[in-house]
């Protein structure tokens, strides 16, 4: 029984595809998951990151700092926008033909999911560290104090799964470099393991091709010294 051959490892051009191999692939759950976490994040600061305390203005519950609601909103809206944009790229890519483009879409996966890290472990740390510096008095009734913590929470969550997202990219840049990711063998990885067949004919001649199932060009009987009288001279300067 042959084994199923996982997403993405499939021929170049090929348009079909099967959507229960693409949404139960790891690469898709993490990114599914991590739009989800950036959800999350950008949709608390939102609603419940702002209070309002004797007047019209709105402070932020992270130490009354904007700045540390704002990063957590820029943040969590670039990475929303990036999974969509991913998991688009993750359906067509194993239908592109061209080099380039194939080595493009991981160096960008790459590139891209190692900035994320960093920022939402930047947002992280920075955001614990404005919690812990809230005063009890700036939160009456700790107003916005289960939000702040599903922020802090959930920007972990998200640091850990662009995290493997990267390792993820890495691992298939550095098996594209040294496999057939990149180069034209995967447009028919059949041709390399094809044995050449001889066929033999009469008077100890043989024709050999390369194609198991081809029959003999010629079945006529062959005279090998027939060949070599009708092979052309060199010409005698």
């Amino acid at each position: 029984m042959q084994s199923k051959a996982p997403y993405g490892a499939a021929k170049a051009g090929n348009g079909s595809f099967d959507p229960y191999a693409f949404f139960t692939h790891p690469r898709t759950v993490l990114r599914i998951l991590s739009w989800v976490f950036s959800i999350v994040v950008f949709s608390c600061i939102v609603n419940e990151g702002y209070i309002n305390i004797g007047s019209e203005r709105l402070l932020c519950v992270f130490n009354n700092n904007a700045d540390a609601c704002n990063y957590g909103m820029t943040v969590g809206v670039a990475c929303f926008l990036g999974s969509i944009c991913f998991l688009i790229l993750d359906v067509y890519f194993p239908s592109m033909s061209n080099v380039k483009d194939r080595r493009h879409a991981v160096l960008l996966d790459l590139g891209f999911s190692g900035v994320a890290c960093f920022l939402w472990f930047v947002g992280f740390c920075f955001l614990t560290n404005q919690w812990q510096a809230t005063s009890a008095d700036e939160l009456p009734l700790a107003q916005g104090s289960d939000a702040a913590r599903a922020i802090i929470t959930f920007c972990f969550f998200s640091t850990v799964s662009w995290a493997v997202l990267t390792l993820s990219a890495l691992r298939r840049y550095l098996a594209g470099s040294q496999a057939n990711l990149f180069t034209w063998q995967h447009l028919d990885p059949t041709t390399g393991n094809v044995r050449a067949t001889p066929y033999p004919i009469a008077n100890g001649a043989t024709i050999v091709t390369t194609n198991p199932y081809q029959a003999p060009a010629f079945t006529e009987t062959l005279d090998p010294k027939r060949l070599i009288q009708q092979r052309p001279m060199p010409p005698a300067f």
